[in-house]
């Protein structure tokens, strides 16, 4: 009998998530009590949301039945109102509410995004070293991901990138500020992403969940004052970094109504709605928080400024800094072993848990061996400086 015909399901045609991966490095590790784990390994805080969103959370739990009960598929309309009025204020252009959903993260705005807009085989292009759960979403879709180098500025260049496009490309993808690189596109360089985008008739997917933490002032682009900017651009964002509500799930995504249409009968199917309570707290939070916000902001530009004050300390042993912004540096190691087995290492010798660059970047790309992505969302000026030192210890054969 002839064997039958297999075909890998879809979760098998990419990797282990890398965080969770990371996390089992710990397994059997003991850290002596004068040299606590330091982890800058994910991305998000482990604190919870502020004590007054706290309060106003379990008076919604006490007093709006609505938080308890399924809710419109593309978000709450307050919300989805709020986010419009915002961005219309912010960016200097026009949002309307049809044109916002609300998502159960940002990673279900990604994935519903591309749902969109690929078929089985099509292509999208992304710069690297890229966020992982972008590529392993690809892989599951059947999409096939065009790695975009991006050189030591770790910005992607629109000229490179054209010369990419096929008859299959659907999207280019940026993320500003960057997951892993940090580091903000210029406005020129998204303004010239779209015209691109445009004139080859493929989408612009901006993610912007970082935005809160761009160390410059006003708006990061322009590209919403265009007046055509839906019929190309989907941004994509995250309340989670802002308000410390990642456990609660609450993204959005910004495109045409027609669009959103089609993301419509994505979220049906997956979550119904996203979570009720969350977009509440979201809400509030919008409303309410933007002096705790900015002090939020502050905090993390002063962390990333410590980065920078310490860094001279590794660059006098060949250690670089190639990106630095939003919660992340990204730098490559001067030494010999592979960066995989490098952060592995880091943990037993150093106490330090950090991702390797081989997590971001495609296997037949060079580079990711030599990089790291050290995420300082929850260390401190302090927690960076003993972060540094433990590195500076570091005494593995160099190159």
């Amino acid at each position: 009998m002839e064997p039958a015909d297999m075909t890998l399901p879809r979760t098998a045609t990419t990797f282990a998530p890398p965080v969770m991966e990371a996390r089992r490095w710990l397994d059997g590790v003991t850290f002596a009590p004068d040299c606590p784990l330091i982890n800058v390994s994910q991305a998000a805080p482990v604190d919870p949301p502020p004590p007054q969103m706290r309060e106003a959370m379990a008076r919604i739990v006490l007093t709006d039945p609505g938080a308890h009960l399924y809710g419109p598929v593309l978000g709450l309309p307050e919300l989805r109102a709020e986010v419009a009025a915002r961005w219309t204020a912010e960016y200097g252009g026009s949002v309307a509410p049809a044109q916002v959903a609300i998502t159960s993260g940002c990673n279900q705005a990604y994935a519903a995004a591309l749902m969109t807009l690929c078929g089985e085989g099509d292509e999208v292009i992304l710069p690297v070293p890229y966020y992982f759960n972008h590529r392993m979403w690809n892989d599951m879709a059947g999409i096939r991901t065009v790695a975009l180098p991006t050189g030591p500025g770790l910005v992607p260049e629109v000229a490179d990138a054209a010369s990419m496009i096929t008859s299959r490309t659907r999207a280019i993808i940026l993320v500003s500020p960057n997951n892993p690189g940090g580091v903000e596109y210029p406005a020129a360089t998204l303004r010239a992403f779209l015209e691109l985008c445009r004139a080859r008739g493929i989408a612009l997917v901006l993610d912007e969940t970082y935005r809160d933490f761009d160390s410059r002032e006003g708006a990061a682009h322009d590209l919403f004052t265009d007046p055509d900017w839906a019929d190309t651009l989907i941004q994509l964002y995250s309340f989670s970094k802002a308000y410390r509500l990642t456990g609660h799930r609450v993204g959005a995504m910004v495109a045409s109504a027609a669009r959103l249409a089609e993301v419509e009968k994505f979220l049906d199917t997956v979550t119904i709605c996203p979570n009720q309570l969350g977009q509440r707290a979201a809400l509030w939070g919008m409303r309410n928080l933007g002096q705790w916000l900015a002090g939020e902001r502050a905090e993390i530009l002063d962390r990333r400024a410590a980065i920078g004050a310490h860094f001279p300390r590794l660059a006098a042993q060949g250690w670089q800094l190639l990106g630095c912004g939003a919660y992340f540096a990204y730098v490559a190691h001067p030494f010999v072993m592979s960066s995989d087995l490098l952060a592995r290492q880091v943990v037993r010798d150093a106490g330090v848990l950090l991702l390797p660059g081989t997590m971001f970047m495609p296997p037949d790309v060079p580079g990711g061996e030599r990089q790291l992505r050290i995420a300082f969302a929850n260390i401190d000026r302090a927690g960076v400086g003993a972060l540094f030192d433990r590195l500076e210890r570091l005494g593995y054969p160099a190159r």
